[in-house]
């Protein structure tokens, strides 16, 4: 059974006060539909930019944005692909996010055939050994499990996750910052374990509560000081996973999560206070009516900002759901007011807000 080897220092405990008083002053903010939508894609955009460029991705923050859009860049093929299959794959997150029931493994190996591949299809462990080198001296710094071993350490690790979010005993940018370093300890994949690891991060913390709807990102903070991040994930007295870094302290590394998460939520606080004291959120306060809604149907609002009546399967596309999934929700949608049916077509049924969401995107 995982056990993590920790202590909450000081500093820990500093950091997860800020976190938690920057957590509930954005929740207590008067947040409209629109400068949310603006905020949660600003933060889309960052966590896509810097996730790929910490792995090396040469694209700027413009060029990210201009290649989700369809834009190409000679000689830079690769990296646009890349961009392309990590937002989508934050994309199928969010999906995740606002279910219920425990994190699942397969559906954690689908994220990395997003990010890998482009296709929502579980990735397979990596049949053999892998090793990380020094890019510049070629020295072996990491030797993480052998293949064999992957499986059952992988099995393990979910099993921890969901009983600490059941149980919720332990802060849960702990909790995250624990899964962040025993995915990328294992090394399940050749490649792409940075940046699923860093997905099943942001998947941890909004099924705890510490999503604030997606408006900020973990990952500029990481790749601000990516010598400090490299050397958190590195522990323990030798570079061989079986001598000594499984069984390593890793207080470190939650040090340096905690206090990057009390960061972004600080940038996040400012932003959102700038906005309002810049007339950019308007005086109406929208922050209670969306807590009514679940997180799915918040998501949904967005959609209705751009078309003011939708298909079934635009909602599907939007909210990267199946048809089939989305038909009962847009029931119940109904039945509780959100949603209204336009035209009597049953095949091909589209919807609208009711007037009393409507306001809310206006």
């Amino acid at each position: 059974m995982f056990t993590p080897n920790f202590t909450i220092s000081p500093s820990i405990a500093t950091a997860l006060m800020a976190i938690e008083g920057d957590r509930q002053a954005i929740i207590e903010l008067p947040i409209n539909v629109e400068v949310l939508a603006g905020l949660r894609q600003t933060a889309k955009l960052a966590a896509t930019h810097y996730s790929t460029q910490i792995e090396g991705n040469r694209l700027t923050q413009a060029q990210v944005s201009e290649a989700l859009q369809g834009a190409h860049f000679p000689g830079r093929e690769r990296d646009e692909v890349e961009v392309r299959n990590y937002y989508r794959a934050l994309e199928y997150v969010e999906s995740l996010a606002a279910a219920t029931g425990p994190i699942d493994e397969t559906k954690m190996r689908r994220v990395h055939g997003l990010v890998q591949d482009g296709m929502k299809r579980p990735s397979p462990y990596r049949p053999g050994q892998n090793v990380i080198r020094d890019a510049a001296t070629g020295r072996i710094v990491y030797m993480p499990p052998e293949a064999g071993d992957v499986p059952v350490l992988m099995a393990d690790l979910f099993e921890w996750i969901n009983e600490q979010l059941n149980r919720r005993e332990l802060p849960a940018p702990i909790v995250a910052a624990i899964t962040h370093y025993q995915y990328a300890t294992i090394h399940p994949y050749y490649d792409g374990n940075g940046r699923t690891a860093r997905l099943l991060t942001t998947l941890v913390l909004h099924r705890a509560g510490y999503g604030l709807k997606g408006i900020y990102s973990l990952e500029e903070h990481y790749a601000r000081d990516l010598m400090a991040y490299y050397a958190a994930l590195t522990v323990g007295p030798s570079h061989n996973y079986y001598l000594g870094r499984a069984e390593a302290d890793i207080t470190g590394f939650v040090g340096f999560f905690c206090v990057s998460m009390a960061d972004a939520l600080g940038a996040v606080r400012v932003r959102v206070t700038e906005a309002q004291a810049g007339g950019a959120v308007s005086g109406r306060d929208d922050s209670a009516a969306l807590r009514q809604l679940d997180p799915r149907a918040r998501r949904l609002l967005e959609l209705f900002r751009d078309h003011g009546i939708v298909t079934g399967a635009q909602i599907a596309s939007h909210l990267g759901l199946s048809p089939r999934t989305v038909a009962p929700l847009a029931r119940r949608w109904v039945q509780d007011g959100l949603l209204e049916i336009h035209g009597s077509a049953r095949k091909t049924r589209s919807y609208q807000l009711s007037p009393r969401y409507e306001r809310l995107i206006h």
